[in-house]
């Protein structure tokens, strides 16, 4: 028997070719088999041919896919620690440690101010800080000069600022979905490092002109442990370098604007170090304040007065008005003060709403002294009414003695009235005696005398004090008005 022949083509394949000349003298059985043989090899090497070229397409066309969406120059065979050398330096150091001052540029955008507190002093702010700094240690070769993007796992293995805010009371790193950190390097070495942060600050409130004021308040950043000779931290674009949204909205105020300084500040244990500040004006809005302080304060004061208007024999409603409002305006203090913080000086709002206070319980002491006085002038003319008795010698006539109490029924008879003088001279201003008489007139003649009586009892019950103040109290407030809103708006 003869063994097939292979041969090894250009192609990689193998190829079979059969004897072409059979010694005569194999059986032709056997010369069968070999036939079969040659066949059936030269029909699985040209499967073989076939399945390797349609893996070859298939690897072709997921290559020229893949090629389409990567992009080549963030797309490393090796581990990026190994391509930005992490290991091979000492992070723990700043860059060009033992050199001059690294510059850490710093821009800021403010997301959201969420919250200002006057009880506690201090506002909420939400923002994005970023910094810029170079780190050759970092350089890493590119054809393209394209960055690569990270996010917060790399910064725990190299050296980034340690920049932290001044009298800040809370702050933290949102961590929704994962901590809001982003690490951008560039090949030259620069550096890009935000974050998103939460911090509420103290700030310094001035509530003298409350609530016709406008507040100032600042957040302020600065390095940790470095120094101005090891770290210069400064605004990377100047005013520029804050940005906020435009719809950034208070309730109770309005954001009058935002812009930055900087300045060295100086601890007398470790030295000087740079700090950046936002600084940002806030003006209270005084609607609201209109609505809930001055305004019901205004209608308390204009209610007291009305009980000038009333007799002064009305104890009980002169009384119960005095002290309602007295009662209504200490509680309208005592509101406004819950919501303000503990200060030791006077604000503006404390002025109008005690003056206001004052004019409210003037007038209850105003009407003491009234029913003091009306007492007092009852008493002498009762002991004058007993020292000089009524003496009624016209016929068809009645003599009445006015002090207040008479009834309407004496009032309706009457057509007429004439004065008689039945004391003294030198009691002439403490006692009153009107003769009434009563004639034969017509009815027109009677209505006209009722007129007349109707205003001699208003003029009689009617205390000089009383009538003073119905003019003294509401000039004098509406003077104090003009005063203080030219003064504090």
């Amino acid at each position: 028997m003869f063994k097939p022949r292979g041969t090894y083509t250009t192609g990689a394949y193998w190829s079979t070719e059969c004897p072409t000349a059979i010694s005569s003298k194999m059986p032709y059985f056997a010369k069968l088999l070999l036939l079969i043989f040659c066949l059936v090899l030269l029909v699985e090497s040209r499967k073989h041919r076939r399945r390797r070229w349609t893996s070859q397409l298939e690897v072709q066309r997921a290559s020229h896919i893949y090629m389409k969406n990567r992009d080549v120059t963030k797309t490393w065979k090796g581990k990026t620690e190994q391509l930005l050398r992490v290991d091979d330096h000492d992070f723990t150091m700043r860059p060009a440690f033992g050199g001059p001052a690294i510059p850490v540029g710093v821009d800021v955008q403010v997301e959201s101010l969420d919250s200002i507190s006057e009880v506690d002093m201090d506002f909420t702010m939400t923002l994005y800080l970023r910094h810029y700094w170079k780190d050759e240690r970092l350089s890493f070769p590119s054809t393209t000069n394209k960055s690569m993007t990270f996010d917060g796992r790399l910064v725990k293995k190299i050296w980034v600022p340690d920049v932290f805010f001044v009298h800040s009371k809370r702050s933290f790193i949102h961590d929704t979905t994962t901590d809001n950190i982003m690490l951008r390097v560039f090949p030259d070495g620069h550096v890009l490092y935000s974050m998103r942060i939460t911090v509420t600050a103290m700030c310094n409130m001035d509530f003298s002109r409350f609530p016709l004021d406008s507040q100032t308040c600042s957040l302020e950043l600065e390095s940790y442990a470095y120094t101005d000779e090891d770290l210069m931290l400064y605004w990377k674009n100047g005013n520029e370098s804050l940005k906020t949204d435009e719809k950034i909205s208070l309730s109770q105020f309005l954001i009058q604007k935002f812009h930055t300084t900087s300045r060295l500040a100086f601890y007398s244990s470790t030295g000087w170090y740079n700090r950046l500040y936002i600084n940002f004006t806030l003006r209270r809005h005084i609607f609201f304040f209109l609505l809930q302080t001055y305004f019901p304060a205004t209608l308390m004061v204009m209610l007291s007065w009305v009980s000038f208007w009333i007799d002064r024999r009305a104890v009980p409603a002169r009384v119960s008005l005095g002290i309602t409002t007295v009662l209504t305006m200490s509680t309208i203090i005592t509101g406004v003060n819950a919501s303000m913080p503990r200060v030791s000086y006077i604000k503006a709002v404390d002025i109008y709403l005690w003056v206001s206070f004052v004019f409210v319980f003037l007038s209850v002491l105003e009407y003491a002294a009234v029913n003091y006085l009306t007492t007092v002038q009852e008493r002498k003319e009762r002991k004058l009414r007993d020292k000089f008795p009524c003496m009624c010698g016209i016929p068809h006539s009645k003599t009445m003695m006015l002090d207040g109490n008479y009834s309407e029924s004496d009032a309706n008879s009457l057509a007429g009235y004439t004065r008689n003088q039945m004391v003294p001279e030198e009691e002439k201003q403490e006692k009153m005696v009107v003769h009434l008489a009563m004639s034969n007139e017509s009815n027109s003649s009677r209505k006209r005398g009722l007129k007349g009586h109707v205003g001699l009892r208003i003029i009689q019950n009617t205390h000089a004090i009383d009538k003073y103040s119905r003019l003294i109290f509401p000039g004098t407030f509406i003077f104090f008005n003009l005063i203080y809103w030219s003064v504090f708006s």
